[in-house]
């Protein structure tokens, strides 16, 4: 981790002002209505934001889904988390960054965040597929450190065949599964991908009524 990198972040005291909650909530109007006002978000040095549960760092969690299967993989030890190596996960993200040709002023950090979606995923994972992209849930978790200093957008991306291929070495054991298939390895995956899997008919659920 650079030591300067900064990332998104929002106070604490945003997220309980709408409604602290634990797991999954699908009101996403509500909660991303009040993050993204001018003012709310701001960068912040990943390095001060990483142990300090005042603040909470906005990460995007992309679930890849084709035909009842869902991409799932293992991180590696190339994983920038640490916390996380060797779990499993069905979400693909990370922090959002600024990024160079970023305005000095009237930042519009939402259309910053989604830009930083697309962008996120690409370093990742080359998906060589048209897709749709649905905003489902946010995630919350309080049960660990990198939870509490942790928010997560859940997107859903419904592709139009399976064609993803990785990209970066943190990456490994790549595959589509499905619901019954990811239950039975629910004790590998990490907290976030549990409390997904839990959620994950209404997730596509939610998915397919906002297309």
């Amino acid at each position: 981790m650079a030591s300067q990198e900064q990332v998104l972040v929002v106070e604490r005291k945003v997220v309980e002002k709408i409604g602290m909650f634990e797991g999954l909530a699908f009101d996403v109007e509500r909660y991303l209505s009040e993050i993204f006002v001018p003012g709310v978000p701001r960068f912040m040095l990943r390095s001060e934001a990483e142990n300090n549960p005042s603040y909470k760092q906005l990460i995007p969690y992309v679930i890849m889904a084709h035909k009842g299967k869902y991409l799932s993989y293992v991180r590696g030890k190339k994983a920038g988390e640490k916390r996380l190596v060797a779990k499993r996960s069905i979400g693909i993200g990370g922090h959002i960054n600024p990024i160079d040709n970023m305005p000095l002023f009237n930042v519009d950090y939402y259309e910053t965040y989604l830009a930083a979606v697309a962008r996120e995923v690409d370093e990742e994972v080359s998906v060589e597929t048209t897709h749709t992209d649905s905003i489902v849930a946010l995630l919350n978790d309080e049960s660990n450190e990198v939870g509490k200093v942790h928010l997560g957008i859940v997107h859903c991306w419904d592709l139009d065949s399976p064609k993803v291929e990785k990209r970066e070495q943190m990456i490994t054991q790549m595959s589509f599964m499905s619901l019954d298939e990811l239950e039975q390895v629910r004790d590998t995956l990490e907290t976030w991908s549990q409390k997904c899997l839990t959620g994950l008919e209404k997730i596509i659920e939610t998915s397919n009524s906002r297309r």
